[in-house]
């Protein structure tokens, strides 16, 4: 019962693999390490009102056996080509913000050199011979043993962490105010639970899964296994909130943009705390948070350009899913090179980026999901529409509140 309830996974997990990388790993155990609890209602209101647009991904998919991709051509070719700019424009900086971290973390858990170029190198050409070798069944099957190692390490640092404490939990929700601090809000909410443009890999990923099983997934089933993922995503973002919070809070330690020295700070600041003998265990949450988010970014953002551009096109292209691999790999080495001291900001300019082009993602696919391209009968219902209507809302006055406040 377990295996098959395992086996009926897929999508969901590959969704929580991306989701669970910056955004949890630093961004939120900056938020604990800074605010203490103070950002908790944060980390709940961007996932109750990303939810809908992060559904409708799966949902579309299952729905009409089609990507989003093929549904945002059929609302204008212009909105393909939107998005087409917006994907090429941040896919390099997502990808080498992850893999930089990932680097980092790496040189701690396994030593042998602090060159994070060369770690770069070795992280990315193990993620590319696991997509060659496997393709999409492997990273299936893979992600699902890494989730598990992930949830299980990091809910035993939590509880150590919890355990070990002494001092008295301060609740007292934050409003961050000045540039500085409203400047790390917008990027905390930027990835968490992940950038929206992942509800496009999730539809590529939800009907890549039905090539490899020969079964079509019910719309129920999608949006089950996605519910799977996502509450997972928001549990492992309390998490590292909590952990941030009893460790690092009042520690007077402040995170260096070095990727090899953050991950030193992160990991002696864990151990330090919570005794020698968990470095083990913090080390491998840490690296395997990363390492799934590397591979499902390397594996994402070449599909969706590879389907993008035969889309508009109108025919297969030479622009295939391997040609845009070693494209994404050489442009992220190009930007590690110049932003390779400089983690911090290359994490910050990623996460704004994806939250200021939120909405556009929101917008197109609430358009997508209630309009004449998706059946009456997966429609989402009224409950769901106003929660959409809200989180637009949402995502719309926070962008502004950001560029006011630059």
């Amino acid at each position: 019962m377990k295996k098959s309830f395992l086996n009926s996974l897929g999508p969901g997990l590959l969704f929580a693999g991306a989701a669970i990388g910056v955004s949890h790993l630093v961004q939120s155990t900056k938020a604990g390490a800074e605010f203490g609890f103070g950002l908790l209602w944060a980390l709940l209101l961007v996932h109750l009102f990303k939810y809908p647009f992060f559904q409708f991904g799966p949902r579309y998919a299952a729905a009409t056996g089609e990507t989003l991709l093929d549904g945002y051509k059929k609302l204008g070719k212009p909105v393909l080509v939107a998005y087409y700019i917006i994907n090429f424009a941040t896919m390099f900086t997502i990808q080498a913000a992850v893999t930089i971290v990932t680097a980092g973390l790496a040189s701690q858990l396994f030593g042998f050199t602090n060159n994070l170029v060369l770690w770069s190198v070795i992280i990315i050409i193990i993620s590319v011979l696991i997509l060659i070798i496997g393709k999409y069944k492997l990273l299936d099957k893979l992600m699902k043993y890494i989730i598990i190692l992930l949830t299980l390490s990091t809910l035993i640092a939590v509880l150590i962490a919890l355990y070990s404490n002494k001092e008295t939990f301060d609740f007292t929700q934050i409003i961050p105010t000045g540039t500085i601090e409203i400047t790390f809000l917008i990027a905390f909410l930027g990835w968490m639970p992940a950038p929206l443009d992942i509800s496009v890999w999730h539809s590529i990923w939800t009907l890549e899964k039905d090539k490899t099983t020969h079964t079509k997934t019910k719309p129920s089933q999608a949006i089950f296994d996605f519910n799977v993922g996502y509450l997972g995503t928001l549990f492992l973002g309390v998490c590292f909130v909590i952990l941030g919070a009893l460790v690092m809070f009042n520690s007077g330690e402040t995170f260096s943009n070095s990727g090899s020295v953050f991950a030193s700070q992160l990991i002696h600041l864990y151990t330090e705390n919570l005794g020698e003998y968990s470095y083990i265990l913090i080390a491998a949450a840490a690296f395997t948070t990363m390492f799934s988010t590397t591979i499902t970014t390397l594996d994402a953002s070449p599909r969706a350009m590879t389907k993008t551009t035969n889309l508009i096109l109108d025919k297969k292209t030479k622009f295939n899913y391997w040609f845009w691999i070693l494209f994404l790999a050489f442009g992220t080495f190009i930007i590690l090179f110049f932003f390779m001291s400089n983690m911090g900001l290359l994490v910050k300019i990623a996460t704004i980026l994806s939250f200021l082009t939120a909405p556009f993602y929101a917008i197109l696919n609430y358009i997508l999901i209630t309009g004449k391209h998706t059946p009456k009968e997966h429609q989402p219902n009224i409950y769901l529409k106003i929660m959409s209507w809200l989180g637009i809302v949402f995502l719309i006055g926070f962008s502004v509140w950001f560029l006011v406040n630059l």
